[in-house]
């Protein structure tokens, strides 16, 4: 596919978080990566808000281990106040992702920033760098390396596991700027693991679509973002 990027992540640790652990203060990851969390990882390599970053497939390398640890979170009713909690990590992960970008056309005064040859550049020369933002999965303290990578190269875990079924669990978040719904909303789905590897659908393909609140984009003109020309130039 065009535009399409392969890379490896890994971590010590992981916090997909499933939001029913959340009711009571604790906090428990999903066994696997959500797509949200997959796509941020993409952006924090490259983004510019004339791009839609699109994770096409998942690849588990390392088995699936958890690991709790009782932390003291802020509470932000009380400042000066700590809590107590536990939350359960995905713990020694690693996994291989196949990712593109697409045009966002719901940002028609971004056309002049679509060039995609330059993008595409850019967007390599940083997976290479490891990335133009902090990587990291799930949550802030997960710090995460990516490296550039052949899908499908290697040996994982699950290569000849066969099928292993999560539940339903959730997507990703539908913005207005992508969506063109002047509305947020959650998407959930089932995935299914075969042999290590988990295939997304297109999120306007999610068919458990929760709206949670209205809301308008982020308004962005031209001159609001650094052209993909001068960004192509720098060393």
């Amino acid at each position: 596919m065009r535009n399409q990027i392969e890379f490896e992540v890994s971590a010590p640790y992981a916090l997909f978080t499933d939001p029913i652990t959340k009711m009571g203060g604790e906090k428990s990851s999903y066994q696997i990566p959500t797509y949200e969390a997959l796509k941020g990882v993409v952006k924090n390599i490259y983004f510019k808000p004339s791009l839609i970053m699109i994770v096409d497939e998942l690849r588990v390398m390392n088995p699936i281990q958890m690991e709790s640890k009782g932390i003291r979170p802020m509470d932000y009713n009380n400042g000066q106040k700590l809590n107590l909690a536990m939350y359960s990590y995905l713990r020694n992960v690693r996994y291989q992702v196949r990712a593109h970008f697409e045009f966002n056309h719901h940002r028609p005064e971004l056309s002049e920033d679509h060039n995609e040859n330059k993008h595409y550049s850019i967007l390599k020369r940083a997976l290479k760098a490891g990335g133009r933002r902090d990587i990291f999965l799930g949550t802030r303290e997960c710090q995460a390396d990516v490296t550039p990578c052949v899908f499908g190269e290697g040996e994982g875990f699950y290569d000849n596991y066969g099928e292993l079924h999560f539940g339903t669990m959730v997507f990703g978040s539908f913005y207005p700027d992508e969506t063109g719904k002047n509305e947020l909303a959650i998407g959930l789905w089932q995935p299914i693991m075969k042999n290590g590897y988990i295939t997304f659908i297109r999120p306007e393909k999610c068919e458990l679509v929760k709206p949670v609140k209205k809301m308008t984009a982020k308004k962005f003109g031209i001159e609001d973002i650094e052209s993909v020309n001068s960004l192509y130039h720098e060393s």
